[in-house]
Protein backbone atom coordinates (compact mmCIF):
# COMPACT_ATOMS: atom_id res chain seq x y z
CA UNK A 1 0.00 0.00 0.00
CA UNK A 2 2.83 2.19 0.83
CA UNK A 3 4.25 1.96 -2.73
CA UNK A 4 1.36 2.49 -4.33
CA UNK A 5 0.93 6.23 -2.21
CA UNK A 6 4.43 6.96 -3.35
CA UNK A 7 3.45 6.69 -6.88
CA UNK A 8 0.59 8.67 -6.76
CA UNK A 9 2.47 11.61 -4.75
CA UNK A 10 5.17 11.30 -7.77
CA UNK A 11 2.31 11.42 -10.26
CA UNK A 12 0.74 14.23 -8.65
CA UNK A 13 3.20 16.02 -7.00
CA UNK A 14 3.85 18.68 -10.22
CA UNK A 15 -0.27 19.69 -10.11
CA UNK A 16 0.09 20.21 -5.91
CA UNK A 17 2.41 22.70 -6.40
CA UNK A 18 1.54 24.49 -8.89
CA UNK A 19 -2.17 24.67 -6.82
CA UNK A 20 -0.13 25.49 -3.90
CA UNK A 21 1.31 28.41 -5.98
CA UNK A 22 -1.83 29.52 -7.04
CA UNK A 23 -3.86 29.82 -3.59
CA UNK A 24 -0.52 31.24 -1.98
CA UNK A 25 -0.43 34.31 -4.88
CA UNK A 26 -4.22 34.99 -4.03
CA UNK A 27 -4.38 34.71 0.04
CA UNK A 28 -4.63 38.20 1.34
CA UNK A 29 -1.57 39.41 2.97
CA UNK A 30 -0.81 39.69 6.55
CA UNK A 31 1.69 41.22 9.00
CA UNK A 32 4.37 39.69 10.09
CA UNK A 33 4.12 39.20 14.07
CA UNK A 34 4.87 41.49 16.31
CA UNK A 35 6.22 41.64 20.04
CA UNK A 36 3.64 42.66 22.36
CA UNK A 37 3.02 46.05 23.00
CA UNK A 38 4.85 47.40 26.80
CA UNK A 39 2.73 47.38 29.35
CA UNK A 40 2.69 51.12 31.03
CA UNK A 41 4.51 51.39 34.77
CA UNK A 42 2.22 51.97 37.29
CA UNK A 43 3.56 53.74 40.35
CA UNK A 44 1.73 53.78 43.43
CA UNK A 45 1.64 57.32 45.32
CA UNK A 46 1.03 57.72 49.57
CA UNK A 47 0.06 61.56 50.25
CA UNK A 48 -2.08 62.71 52.80
CA UNK A 49 -5.57 63.79 52.24
CA UNK A 50 -5.15 67.98 52.62
CA UNK A 51 -6.57 70.58 50.20
CA UNK A 52 -3.28 69.92 47.51
CA UNK A 53 -3.72 66.57 47.09
CA UNK A 54 -6.87 67.74 44.85
CA UNK A 55 -4.32 70.05 43.18
CA UNK A 56 -1.95 67.45 42.65
CA UNK A 57 -4.06 64.55 41.44
CA UNK A 58 -5.74 67.26 39.11
CA UNK A 59 -2.08 68.15 37.49
CA UNK A 60 -1.34 64.48 37.41
CA UNK A 61 -4.20 63.44 34.38
CA UNK A 62 -1.69 65.99 32.61
CA UNK A 63 1.40 64.06 33.34
CA UNK A 64 -0.26 60.84 32.26
CA UNK A 65 -1.26 62.43 28.69
CA UNK A 66 2.24 63.65 28.34
CA UNK A 67 3.73 60.46 29.63
CA UNK A 68 1.78 57.85 27.93
CA UNK A 69 4.25 55.00 29.85
CA UNK A 70 3.52 55.57 33.37
CA UNK A 71 0.30 55.48 35.05
CA UNK A 72 -0.34 57.19 38.95
CA UNK A 73 -2.51 55.32 41.27
CA UNK A 74 -2.87 57.47 44.43
CA UNK A 75 -3.50 56.30 48.25
CA UNK A 76 -4.23 59.05 49.90
CA UNK A 77 -5.15 58.62 53.82
CA UNK A 78 -4.94 60.87 57.00
CA UNK A 79 -1.88 61.48 58.33
CA UNK A 80 -1.99 58.90 61.44
CA UNK A 81 -1.90 56.24 59.21
CA UNK A 82 0.76 57.45 56.87
CA UNK A 83 3.72 56.00 59.15
CA UNK A 84 2.93 52.74 59.82
CA UNK A 85 2.14 51.94 55.79
CA UNK A 86 5.52 53.75 54.53
CA UNK A 87 7.71 51.65 57.19
CA UNK A 88 5.39 48.58 56.32
CA UNK A 89 6.57 49.07 52.39
CA UNK A 90 10.19 49.85 53.61
CA UNK A 91 10.52 46.63 54.90
CA UNK A 92 8.65 44.50 52.54
CA UNK A 93 10.56 42.51 49.88
CA UNK A 94 8.92 44.20 47.17
CA UNK A 95 7.96 48.07 47.50
CA UNK A 96 4.35 48.83 47.88
CA UNK A 97 4.55 52.37 47.36
CA UNK A 98 6.78 53.99 44.47
CA UNK A 99 6.85 57.81 45.53
CA UNK A 100 5.77 58.89 49.01
CA UNK A 101 5.62 62.15 50.81
CA UNK A 102 8.00 62.73 54.33
CA UNK A 103 6.95 64.52 57.45
CA UNK A 104 9.96 66.23 58.34
CA UNK A 105 10.52 64.51 61.53
CA UNK A 106 10.85 61.44 59.79
CA UNK A 107 13.81 62.47 57.00
CA UNK A 108 16.46 61.79 58.91
CA UNK A 109 15.41 58.77 60.49
CA UNK A 110 14.61 57.32 57.20
CA UNK A 111 17.55 58.29 55.40
CA UNK A 112 20.09 57.23 57.84
CA UNK A 113 18.32 53.85 58.05
CA UNK A 114 18.88 53.83 54.22
CA UNK A 115 15.28 53.71 53.21
CA UNK A 116 15.26 56.36 51.13
CA UNK A 117 17.03 56.56 47.30
CA UNK A 118 19.49 59.72 46.92
CA UNK A 119 18.07 61.98 44.06
CA UNK A 120 21.41 64.23 43.83
CA UNK A 121 22.16 62.68 40.17
CA UNK A 122 18.37 62.86 39.36
CA UNK A 123 18.29 66.64 40.28
CA UNK A 124 21.48 67.23 38.81
CA UNK A 125 20.29 65.51 35.04
CA UNK A 126 16.75 67.52 34.62
CA UNK A 127 17.43 70.76 32.84
CA UNK A 128 16.05 73.55 34.79
CA UNK A 129 15.15 72.40 37.67
CA UNK A 130 16.99 74.92 39.91
CA UNK A 131 16.75 72.85 43.21
CA UNK A 132 18.31 76.45 44.80
CA UNK A 133 14.78 78.23 43.90
CA UNK A 134 12.93 76.27 46.95
CA UNK A 135 13.49 78.63 50.31
CA UNK A 136 16.13 77.28 52.02
CA UNK A 137 14.95 75.89 55.19
CA UNK A 138 12.44 73.82 53.24
CA UNK A 139 15.45 72.79 50.86
CA UNK A 140 17.73 71.73 54.03
CA UNK A 141 14.80 69.36 55.57
CA UNK A 142 15.76 67.13 52.50
CA UNK A 143 19.48 66.85 53.07
CA UNK A 144 21.21 64.52 55.12
CA UNK A 145 24.73 63.79 55.60
CA UNK A 146 25.30 65.89 52.26
CA UNK A 147 23.39 64.19 49.96
CA UNK A 148 19.45 64.89 48.78
CA UNK A 149 17.05 62.41 49.95
CA UNK A 150 13.87 64.58 49.55
CA UNK A 151 12.54 67.45 47.41
CA UNK A 152 10.02 69.99 48.77
CA UNK A 153 6.07 69.43 47.93
CA UNK A 154 4.38 71.33 50.84
CA UNK A 155 4.58 73.55 53.65
CA UNK A 156 3.67 73.62 56.92
CA UNK A 157 5.23 76.93 58.49
CA UNK A 158 2.86 78.68 61.19
CA UNK A 159 2.00 82.15 61.02
CA UNK A 160 -0.61 84.72 62.63
CA UNK A 161 -3.60 84.51 61.06
CA UNK A 162 -6.03 87.32 61.62
CA UNK A 163 -9.57 89.00 61.59
CA UNK A 164 -8.50 91.93 60.01
CA UNK A 165 -11.70 94.23 60.43
CA UNK A 166 -11.67 93.37 64.07
CA UNK A 167 -8.33 95.40 64.26
CA UNK A 168 -9.44 97.75 61.69
CA UNK A 169 -12.69 98.43 63.13
CA UNK A 170 -12.67 101.93 64.80
CA UNK A 171 -14.95 100.97 67.92
CA UNK A 172 -12.00 98.26 68.80
CA UNK A 173 -9.15 100.90 68.33
CA UNK A 174 -10.83 103.58 70.69
CA UNK A 175 -11.14 100.81 73.36
CA UNK A 176 -8.03 99.18 73.46
CA UNK A 177 -6.25 102.92 72.61
CA UNK A 178 -8.41 103.91 76.50
CA UNK A 179 -7.12 99.94 78.46
CA UNK A 180 -3.47 99.70 77.23
CA UNK A 181 -2.80 103.33 76.09
CA UNK A 182 -1.36 102.34 72.76
CA UNK A 183 -3.14 101.59 68.96
CA UNK A 184 -4.67 98.32 68.55
CA UNK A 185 -1.87 96.61 66.07
CA UNK A 186 -1.04 93.48 65.19
CA UNK A 187 0.96 91.88 68.17
CA UNK A 188 4.30 91.28 67.40
CA UNK A 189 5.88 89.84 70.92
CA UNK A 190 4.55 87.59 73.09
CA UNK A 191 3.17 90.31 75.79
CA UNK A 192 1.25 92.18 72.66
CA UNK A 193 -0.46 89.03 71.99
CA UNK A 194 -1.67 88.18 75.29
CA UNK A 195 -2.82 91.61 75.65
CA UNK A 196 -4.24 91.67 72.46
CA UNK A 197 -6.35 87.97 73.37
CA UNK A 198 -7.73 89.34 76.82
CA UNK A 199 -8.77 92.35 75.00
CA UNK A 200 -10.98 90.31 72.07
CA UNK A 201 -12.10 87.78 75.11
CA UNK A 202 -13.58 91.22 76.99
CA UNK A 203 -15.81 92.02 73.64
CA UNK A 204 -17.32 89.31 73.75
CA UNK A 205 -14.82 86.93 70.70
CA UNK A 206 -12.36 84.47 71.62
CA UNK A 207 -8.87 85.91 71.27
CA UNK A 208 -7.61 83.24 69.98
CA UNK A 209 -8.38 79.66 68.31
CA UNK A 210 -5.50 77.39 70.36
CA UNK A 211 -4.26 73.90 69.52
CA UNK A 212 -2.85 72.06 72.48
CA UNK A 213 -4.37 68.27 71.75
CA UNK A 214 -1.74 66.24 73.48
CA UNK A 215 1.55 65.19 71.12
CA UNK A 216 2.29 66.84 67.67
CA UNK A 217 -0.21 69.64 67.90
CA UNK A 218 0.64 71.70 71.45
CA UNK A 219 4.55 70.98 70.91
CA UNK A 220 3.91 72.57 67.00
CA UNK A 221 1.49 75.27 68.24
CA UNK A 222 3.40 76.35 71.60
CA UNK A 223 6.94 76.12 69.90
CA UNK A 224 6.20 79.35 68.06
CA UNK A 225 6.03 81.04 71.13
CA UNK A 226 9.39 79.04 72.59
CA UNK A 227 10.70 81.33 70.05
CA UNK A 228 9.29 84.70 70.61
CA UNK A 229 10.39 84.30 74.18
CA UNK A 230 13.75 83.64 72.72
CA UNK A 231 14.81 79.91 73.35
CA UNK A 232 14.33 76.67 71.55
CA UNK A 233 14.88 72.99 71.80
CA UNK A 234 18.44 72.79 72.00
CA UNK A 235 21.23 75.16 71.67
CA UNK A 236 23.78 75.20 69.07
CA UNK A 237 25.70 72.44 70.58
CA UNK A 238 23.07 70.21 71.04
CA UNK A 239 22.16 70.75 74.44
CA UNK A 240 18.44 70.61 75.42
CA UNK A 241 17.76 74.15 76.82
CA UNK A 242 14.09 73.69 76.42
CA UNK A 243 13.63 74.26 80.63
CA UNK A 244 15.59 77.09 80.65
CA UNK A 245 14.11 80.31 81.80
CA UNK A 246 12.80 81.13 78.66
CA UNK A 247 10.79 77.85 78.09
CA UNK A 248 9.04 78.59 81.40
CA UNK A 249 7.90 82.11 80.27
CA UNK A 250 6.92 80.95 76.90
CA UNK A 251 4.54 78.07 78.39
CA UNK A 252 3.53 80.75 80.98
CA UNK A 253 2.28 82.75 78.67
CA UNK A 254 0.39 80.36 76.69
CA UNK A 255 -1.79 78.65 79.35
CA UNK A 256 -2.25 82.31 80.58
CA UNK A 257 -3.20 82.72 76.77
CA UNK A 258 -5.44 79.76 76.57
CA UNK A 259 -7.08 80.36 80.32
CA UNK A 260 -7.88 83.50 79.38
CA UNK A 261 -8.75 83.70 75.87
CA UNK A 262 -9.40 80.73 74.34
CA UNK A 263 -12.42 78.74 73.80
CA UNK A 264 -13.76 76.82 77.48
CA UNK A 265 -13.17 72.80 76.75
CA UNK A 266 -10.64 73.18 73.55
CA UNK A 267 -7.44 71.12 75.79
CA UNK A 268 -7.97 68.80 72.68
CA UNK A 269 -8.58 70.70 69.86
CA UNK A 270 -5.83 70.95 66.67
CA UNK A 271 -6.11 72.85 63.58
CA UNK A 272 -9.84 71.63 62.09
CA UNK A 273 -11.37 72.55 65.43
CA UNK A 274 -9.13 75.90 65.45
CA UNK A 275 -9.91 76.51 61.74
CA UNK A 276 -13.89 75.81 62.42
CA UNK A 277 -13.71 78.59 64.89
CA UNK A 278 -11.99 81.03 62.90
CA UNK A 279 -14.15 80.38 60.09
CA UNK A 280 -17.27 80.64 62.28
CA UNK A 281 -16.19 84.30 63.40
CA UNK A 282 -16.15 82.84 67.10
CA UNK A 283 -11.76 83.91 67.61
CA UNK A 284 -10.17 87.06 66.13
CA UNK A 285 -6.90 85.10 65.91
CA UNK A 286 -5.07 81.89 65.35
CA UNK A 287 -1.37 80.89 65.35
CA UNK A 288 -1.56 78.30 62.58
CA UNK A 289 -0.53 77.09 58.80
CA UNK A 290 -0.27 79.96 56.53
CA UNK A 291 -2.26 78.20 53.77
CA UNK A 292 -5.59 78.37 55.66
CA UNK A 293 -5.47 82.10 54.90
CA UNK A 294 -6.34 81.11 51.25
CA UNK A 295 -8.77 78.88 52.62
CA UNK A 296 -10.66 81.22 55.32
CA UNK A 297 -10.48 83.96 52.80
CA UNK A 298 -12.53 81.61 49.34
CA UNK A 299 -15.77 82.56 48.44
CA UNK A 300 -17.21 79.59 49.03
CA UNK A 301 -14.84 78.46 51.81
CA UNK A 302 -15.86 77.56 55.33
CA UNK A 303 -16.01 81.13 56.39
CA UNK A 304 -18.93 82.22 54.13
CA UNK A 305 -19.64 85.65 54.63
CA UNK A 306 -16.32 86.48 56.16
CA UNK A 307 -14.44 85.54 53.51
CA UNK A 308 -12.02 88.12 52.99
CA UNK A 309 -11.73 89.45 56.51
CA UNK A 310 -8.89 87.49 57.06
CA UNK A 311 -5.49 88.24 57.04
CA UNK A 312 -1.90 86.61 57.19
CA UNK A 313 1.74 88.04 59.49
CA UNK A 314 4.47 86.60 60.97
CA UNK A 315 4.58 84.88 64.44
CA UNK A 316 5.41 87.01 67.18
CA UNK A 317 9.03 87.35 67.52
CA UNK A 318 9.16 86.82 63.73
CA UNK A 319 10.11 83.43 63.77
CA UNK A 320 7.88 80.20 62.83
CA UNK A 321 7.84 76.43 63.31
CA UNK A 322 8.29 75.25 60.12
CA UNK A 323 6.71 71.81 58.99
CA UNK A 324 7.30 70.24 55.65
CA UNK A 325 6.02 67.45 53.56
CA UNK A 326 9.45 66.32 50.55
CA UNK A 327 8.55 63.84 47.96
CA UNK A 328 10.87 60.61 48.20
CA UNK A 329 11.48 57.50 46.18
CA UNK A 330 11.63 54.13 48.39
CA UNK A 331 15.16 52.65 48.12
CA UNK A 332 13.33 49.05 47.37
CA UNK A 333 11.47 50.15 44.78
CA UNK A 334 11.74 48.62 41.32
CA UNK A 335 10.81 51.74 39.70
CA UNK A 336 13.14 54.88 40.64
CA UNK A 337 13.88 56.02 36.90
CA UNK A 338 9.59 56.61 36.64
CA UNK A 339 9.19 58.19 40.16
CA UNK A 340 11.98 60.74 39.69
CA UNK A 341 9.71 61.82 36.50
CA UNK A 342 7.23 62.28 38.12
CA UNK A 343 8.57 64.02 40.76
CA UNK A 344 10.81 65.62 38.74
CA UNK A 345 8.00 66.96 36.77
CA UNK A 346 5.68 67.89 39.19
CA UNK A 347 8.10 69.86 41.54
CA UNK A 348 9.47 71.87 38.19
CA UNK A 349 9.54 75.29 38.37
CA UNK A 350 6.91 75.80 35.63
CA UNK A 351 4.24 73.01 37.01
CA UNK A 352 4.71 74.36 40.44
CA UNK A 353 3.68 77.63 39.39
CA UNK A 354 0.49 76.13 38.36
CA UNK A 355 0.34 73.99 41.66
CA UNK A 356 0.63 77.36 43.93
CA UNK A 357 -1.72 79.21 41.49
CA UNK A 358 -4.19 76.40 42.15
CA UNK A 359 -4.41 76.96 45.80
CA UNK A 360 -1.15 74.72 46.61
CA UNK A 361 1.22 75.76 49.49
CA UNK A 362 3.98 77.86 47.76
CA UNK A 363 7.88 76.54 48.36
CA UNK A 364 9.62 77.96 45.32
CA UNK A 365 11.02 81.52 45.75
CA UNK A 366 10.55 82.49 42.11
CA UNK A 367 6.97 81.52 42.07
CA UNK A 368 6.12 84.12 45.61
CA UNK A 369 7.34 86.36 43.54
CA UNK A 370 5.90 85.85 40.00
CA UNK A 371 3.52 89.20 39.28
CA UNK A 372 1.17 86.21 37.18
CA UNK A 373 0.99 84.20 40.67
CA UNK A 374 -0.17 87.03 42.77
CA UNK A 375 -2.81 88.34 39.98
CA UNK A 376 -4.32 84.57 39.79
CA UNK A 377 -3.27 83.30 43.37
CA UNK A 378 -3.88 85.32 46.38
CA UNK A 379 -2.57 88.58 46.32
CA UNK A 380 0.79 89.75 46.40
CA UNK A 381 1.18 90.94 50.45
CA UNK A 382 0.33 87.00 51.10
CA UNK A 383 2.80 85.34 48.90
CA UNK A 384 5.68 88.00 50.13
CA UNK A 385 4.39 87.12 54.03
CA UNK A 386 4.95 83.62 53.25
CA UNK A 387 7.81 83.72 51.89
CA UNK A 388 9.10 86.10 54.39
CA UNK A 389 8.72 83.30 57.45
CA UNK A 390 9.75 80.53 55.58
CA UNK A 391 12.52 82.43 55.18
CA UNK A 392 12.95 82.39 58.83
CA UNK A 393 11.53 79.07 60.07
CA UNK A 394 13.16 75.84 61.88
CA UNK A 395 11.56 72.33 61.66
CA UNK A 396 10.06 71.32 64.70
CA UNK A 397 13.12 68.49 65.62
CA UNK A 398 15.30 66.84 63.76
CA UNK A 399 17.11 64.26 64.45
CA UNK A 400 16.71 60.16 64.04
CA UNK A 401 14.48 60.25 66.84
CA UNK A 402 12.45 63.89 66.19
CA UNK A 403 8.78 61.64 66.34
CA UNK A 404 9.41 60.65 69.60
CA UNK A 405 10.89 63.73 71.00
CA UNK A 406 7.83 65.92 69.26
CA UNK A 407 5.04 63.50 70.62
CA UNK A 408 7.25 63.60 74.06
CA UNK A 409 7.20 66.56 74.51
CA UNK A 410 4.13 67.68 73.60
CA UNK A 411 2.74 64.90 76.21
CA UNK A 412 4.51 67.54 79.12
CA UNK A 413 3.06 70.31 77.74
CA UNK A 414 -0.74 69.02 77.36
CA UNK A 415 -0.20 68.08 81.13
CA UNK A 416 0.79 71.68 82.13
CA UNK A 417 -2.11 73.08 80.31
CA UNK A 418 -4.66 71.00 81.59
CA UNK A 419 -3.30 71.36 85.37
CA UNK A 420 -2.05 68.01 85.52
CA UNK A 421 1.70 69.01 86.24
CA UNK A 422 3.26 72.34 86.64
CA UNK A 423 4.99 74.30 84.24
CA UNK A 424 8.59 73.90 85.57
CA UNK A 425 7.58 70.13 86.44
CA UNK A 426 6.09 69.35 82.72
CA UNK A 427 9.46 71.28 81.08
CA UNK A 428 12.10 69.51 83.57
CA UNK A 429 10.26 66.57 82.77
CA UNK A 430 10.23 67.22 79.06
CA UNK A 431 13.69 67.81 79.17
CA UNK A 432 14.75 64.60 81.02
CA UNK A 433 12.85 62.88 78.40
CA UNK A 434 14.42 64.40 75.22
CA UNK A 435 17.88 63.33 76.89
CA UNK A 436 17.09 60.16 77.71
CA UNK A 437 15.96 59.59 73.83
CA UNK A 438 19.02 61.75 72.25
CA UNK A 439 21.13 59.29 74.92
CA UNK A 440 19.76 56.10 73.58
CA UNK A 441 19.57 57.01 70.18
Amino acid sequence: MKTQLRSIYKLFAPWLLVVALVLSACAPMTAPAQPPSAQPVTLTVIMEQVPDYDIVAELTKRFEAEHPDVRIRFDPMPYDAMRDKILTSFLAPQATYDVIIVDNPWMDEFAKAGFLAPLDDYVAAQEGYNLQDFVEPLRAIGEVDGQLYGVPYYNYALGLIVRQDLFDDPSNQEKFQAEYGRPLTIPTTLEEYLEVGQFFMAQGIYGAAMQPQRGYKVFEEWKNWLYAAGGNLMDAEGNVILDNEAGQKALEMYIEMYKTAAPPNSLNWGFDEALRAMAAGEAATMLSYNWMLPTLNKADGPAGDLAGAFALYEPPGGKAVLGAWHWAIPANTANKDAAWRYIGWLTSPAVDKERVILGGAPIRTSVMNDPEVWEKGFGREYYETVLRILEDAEPLARGQSAEEIINEVGTYLNSAVAGEMSVAEALSAAAAKVREILARS
